[in-house]
């Protein structure tokens, strides 16, 4: 192959015994997955706020944002339940750029996976312990989830990888919420696909075993964006977008129908700035329609301490390194606004 193996990397069972929880965030795990479950299956009201960083670039910066969210939650948790982005491993487009905390705990220094695995591992349980949080990730590769299954309290999937049977089939034997993302193309038929497979058991390979999953029940649907064959952005927030998924539900035997609104990406064209409006038009449309208002089960936010992103070697301390994201100040507003109209 045209490929240098490097290095045998640690399982994920030898690196959760190097590194295992303490039982004080066990509790909080289970305790806040529970949390999670309800809103997903209609037992809890509150909207879902799954915000934060675009990327997890280093971990002093990413600490003190969640432990700014705390104060916050605590003021608005009768209406809000919020599931910060702790998101490690970042697709990129072209291949080129930094690809998260997994590949390069140290943005300036060369790839280290193991160091990588280590970093994120030991990232999201001190972020629980501090918080009081669980924390979303993205799945870009599936044979990774187990290095962080114990502690993760949320799970995407991108609109690059929801038509991969792989991430498909490791969506059916994850314990907690998956979301699944509409592709680039915006076909909303594949994101249904993902989603049936994902709420039905499998037998499949997975890190070299022969495996049966249950299905996961609270797999979902993620609205971002898309771009047309032109390259163009087009929106899929708007109520007659939201009407189209209600139907696409209603067509389908599905458990838990849902969805989360991806504010920025393509339903934004990459400008964090307008992620208030669209939070708030999609708030307009659940008021509206009561289907709506079922289905819509919280938004997907990116957001920082600094307003928008920057180069690595600028080294600005909370600052996104890959999107553009909503500063604090505008933060701690908008999540104030969203209880305000709940």
């Amino acid at each position: 192959m045209n490929m240098e193996f490097e290095r045998r990397l640690a399982i994920p069972a030898e690196v959760k015994e190097q590194f295992p929880l303490t039982g004080k965030v066990s509790k909080i795990v289970e305790e806040k997955r529970a949390e999670l479950n309800a809103v997903f299956e209609g037992r809890s009201n509150r909207m879902l706020l799954i915000i934060g960083p675009c990327s997890a670039d280093r971990e002093d910066a990413v600490l003190d944002y969640m432990n700014r969210l705390v104060s916050v939650q605590e003021k608005v948790k009768d209406k809000i339940l919020m599931v910060p982005r702790i998101y490690t491993n970042k697709p990129r487009t072209t291949g080129e750029g930094y690809k998260g905390m997994l590949h390069q705990p140290d943005p300036n220094a060369k790839p280290d996976l193991y160091k990588g695995i280590v970093s994120c591992r030991h990232l999201h349980m001190k972020a629980v312990e501090q918080t009081g949080f669980i924390f979303a990730d993205e799945m870009l590769y599936p044979e990774n989830y187990q290095y962080l299954d114990d502690v993760l309290g949320y799970v995407a999937v991108g609109a690059r990888s929801v038509e991969d049977q792989q991430h498909r089939l490791t969506a059916s034997g994850i314990e907690v919420p998956v979301g699944m993302k509409n592709p680039t193309s915006g076909d909303y038929t594949v994101m249904m696909n993902a989603i049936l497979a994902a709420q039905h058991p499998h037998t499949f390979i997975y890190r070299g075993w022969e495996v049966h999953s249950e299905g996961n029940e609270h797999c979902h649907a993620i609205l971002r964006g898309s771009t047309n064959k032109h390259g163009n952005n087009q929106q899929n927030y708007h109520y007659e977008d939201l009407i189209r998924l209600c139907d696409a539900y209603d067509e389908r035997e599905l458990k838990n129908p849902a969805a989360i609104i991806d504010t920025n990406h393509s339903n934004s064209k990459k400008n964090p700035f307008e992620q208030p409006r669209i939070v708030m038009d999609v708030l307009n449309s659940c008021r509206h329609n009561d289907r709506i208002k079922k289905l819509v089960k919280g938004f997907m936010i990116e957001s920082y301490i600094e307003d928008g992103c920057q180069k690595v070697s600028d080294g600005i301390y909370g600052k996104s390194i890959t999107d553009p994201c909503l500063g604090w100040e505008k933060t701690e507003k908008l999540i104030y606004d969203i209880a305000e109209q709940l």
